[in-house]
């Protein structure tokens, strides 16, 4: 029963997905109500036939049919109830069914809120997100069918992945991978519909997706540093970004939509970029879809695996068409677009906009590079090659340092021209801030260059952001007479979109500072201890106390007691553990961590004997990874406020026919100096 419901909705949403296209085109075209109208009846309709679809899942899952093809691959009896729910993305055809119903929520989400806005690209937007529906929708009924009847059905499944039922992150990294991933679709369709309809010149169409830019891109910030922290706490290996092409294929998108909504700004205050920036959402989009291709094809385990099926052939035609047609049709307006402004000098804000825009270009180019030439030189010679960390670190970290630079110079430099005596005054601090950093650093034994660079400029860049928040909370003291609290709070309320940015850039440059330290000043040892033995790493006493067993629903689990010493006591006791699961001959690692601002003390569990007379254990001291999360958290919360919409001002009351005082003058000078650095 689950199987046919689900089937059949989608069937039926396919087939009014390019009714609904067809109608929404037609209505643009003609001017019709009556068809606009039925072709947002079909867009709600589409997305609540999809959500039937998902629910008839969800359904099968939890009740444990086996009769449903995707419920026989990745659902057990033996699973716990969370892990039974979130299976629903733990392979192919479930998460494509997943990134389906979002596609269609945001479609449905997009037409309510822009209904009233005027012009026609709205029409074309919902026609080109019911157009990338369908060519999900064509997956899911056909090479990604989750709802295949399975004959004779199985009393019991495999259950879902190991890795994916050992942490509850799982329930919270692919919910937010995919509502970044889909959540792109929004503005790129945006993109798509102002061309179409003639709206492009017109910047209003970069101030309806500036929004959904941003919702998009907290999710697929979240879910990177989730994806991290995941990895840091199950994978057992100590790190938390390995240059993976499952990371990398999240981070190439990320990194576009960064440069996006940096030069859209640009593009609002001095009509520049505008077909840079299309071409920034294009691939930003194309990325996102080929991060799910690299994941979900099984290209990644070898080129052979790709070949066995066809849904890799169905996502590579995908990816060209819309490379194809968006690059034409933005080719085919160019001449029109690039009227706007120029530079009106090197030393402005926009330079350091297009900088940084050159270099996320650059870096997304390499990522790219390195994640897909192992697979096009196994195509070509037929030999397996990896590109590991080594070349992405050699690539990528000069980048970073400059974008730090860029990071702590770009608040000091106004729109248009910059008066040099003033902007040596704004990076004094920073300045300082960077000869301390670099002096710390040296101090506490860093000599490799790109680490001094990294901690000299992330202090430069902190010091640069943090300064805008105390010189704007001052400056309002001064002209209102606030306390630095209530001046500060206003002074963020008052113009929310820029301070988040800051608030976003301090968050990032907390989370490099900690990817620095941990990986600069990390130490580790790993040895085979009995109950009783000790050894000292960076100073601290870890000593075993016993190896000891338990078994679990689905899974056994093997750990050991590691005491934590200090001063002849026991302070902490720290359990690794490996996990073995029915379904995989291969152990889940689940090291220990504890955690402090200052460090992490990290145990893993490599092996151990039988008869618990002995254990092997990985230790690793590493400073302020705990920071990491915090400056994800910060990056968030940054973006956020930078979303949150602004408060509308009452009209300013009738000027007094009077002069003003001098003393008012001056307040309202500070006033207007604040307003105008803002």
């Amino acid at each position: 029963m689950n199987g046919a419901i689900g089937i059949s909705a989608l069937r039926v949403a396919l087939a009014l997905s390019f009714v609904g296209a067809i109608a929404l085109v037609a209505a643009a075209r003609r001017n019709s109500a009556a068809l606009r109208s039925a072709g947002f009846a079909v867009v709600y309709s589409s997305f609540g036939l999809v959500a039937i679809a998902t629910l008839a899942m969800l359904t099968a899952l939890i009740s444990h049919d086996f009769s449903v093809s995707y419920v026989a691959q990745v659902g057990s009896r033996s699973t716990p109830l969370i892990f039974t729910i979130i299976s629903l993305w733990a392979a192919l055809e479930g998460s494509i069914l997943f990134w389906a119903f979002l596609l269609f929520g945001f479609a449905a989400l997009a037409a309510r809120i822009h209904r009233k806005e005027p012009g026609h690209s709205l029409e074309y937007a919902s026609a080109v997100l019911l157009g990338i529906g369908a060519f999900f929708l064509i997956l899911l009924v056909g090479p990604a069918n989750p709802f295949h009847v399975v004959s004779p059905v199985p009393l019991d499944g495999p259950g879902p992945n190991p890795l994916l039922q050992n942490h509850p992150l799982m329930a919270v990294h692919p919910p937010l991978l995919y509502l970044g991933y889909v959540g792109f679709s929004v503005p790129f369709a945006f993109a798509v519909g102002a061309l179409v309809s003639g709206e492009a010149q017109d910047d209003r169409w970069v101030r309806g997706v500036r929004g959904w830019t941003i919702a998009a891109w907290i999710f697929l910030s979240a879910a990177i540093i989730a994806g991290m922290w995941w990895s840091y706490e199950v994978l057992g290996w100590g790190g938390y970004w390995a240059w993976d092409p499952v990371e990398n294929a999240s981070f190439m998108p990320w990194l576009t939509a960064t440069a996006f909504m940096h030069s859209i700004m640009v593009q609002q205050r001095r009509g520049m970029l505008r077909v840079w920036n299309l071409n920034l959402i294009v691939a930003t989009f194309v990325l996102t879809v080929l991060g799910t291709f690299l994941t979900r094809s099984g290209i990644l385990s070898s080129v052979h695996a790709f070949t066995q099926g066809t849904i890799g052939y169905y996502f590579l035609g995908f990816i060209a068409l819309v490379l194809v047609a968006s690059l034409a049709l933005v080719a085919g307006y160019a001449p029109e677009l690039r009227r706007g402004g120029a530079l009106d000098d090197v030393l402005s804000r926009e330079t350091a906009f297009l900088v940084g825009n050159l270099l996320l270009s650059v870096m997304t180019f390499t990522v790219l590079l390195g994640t897909l030439f192992p697979l096009v030189a196994e195509l070509v010679r037929g030999v397996r090659v990896s590109v590991g960390g080594p070349f992405f670190n050699q690539m990528t970290l000069p980048i970073i340092v400059v974008m730090l630079f860029l990071i702590g110079v770009g608040p000091a430099l106004p729109w248009r021209r910059t008066d040099r005596a003033e902007l040596k005054r704004r990076l004094l601090a920073p300045t300082g801030g960077l000869i301390v950093g670099l002096l710390l650093a040296l101090l506490a034994g860093a000599r490799d260059l790109y680490a001094l660079l990294a901690f000299g400029f992330g202090a430069f860049a902190l010091v640069s952001n943090v300064q805008e928040f105390w010189t704007g909370a001052r400056d309002r003291m001064r002209a209102h007479g606030e306390h630095a609290a209530s001046a500060l709070g206003r002074l963020i309320a008052g113009n929310r979109h820029r301070y988040g940015g800051f608030l976003a850039h301090i968050g990032l440059i907390v989370s490099v500072l900690g990817i620095a330290a941990s990986s600069t000043f990390k130490t580790e040892r790993e040895i085979t201890l009995a109950p009783g033995e000790s050894v000292t790493v960076s100073g601290r006493v870890f000593r075993l106390e016993r190896v000891w067993g338990r078994q679990d629903m689905g899974r056994t689990s093997i750990g050991a007691d590691i005491a934590l010493v200090s001063g002849g006591r026991v302070v902490a006791h720290l359990e690794p553990e490996q996990h073995f699961y029915e379904s995989s001959d291969t152990p889940v690692p689940t090291p220990a961590v504890r955690s402090t601002a200052a460090r992490d003390l990290y145990v893993n569990l490599m092996a151990f004997k039988e008869d618990g007379s002995s254990a092997t254990i990985r230790v690793l001291v590493e400073p302020m990874v705990a920071w990491i999360w915090l400056g994800g958290g910060i990056v968030c919360l940054g973006a956020l406020l930078a979303l949150w919409p602004r408060r509308r001002r009452a009209a300013p009351a009738l000027a007094a026919t009077h002069p003003p005082r001098a003393s008012h003058a001056r307040r309202a000078a500070r006033r207007v100096a604040v307003e105008v650095t803002s």
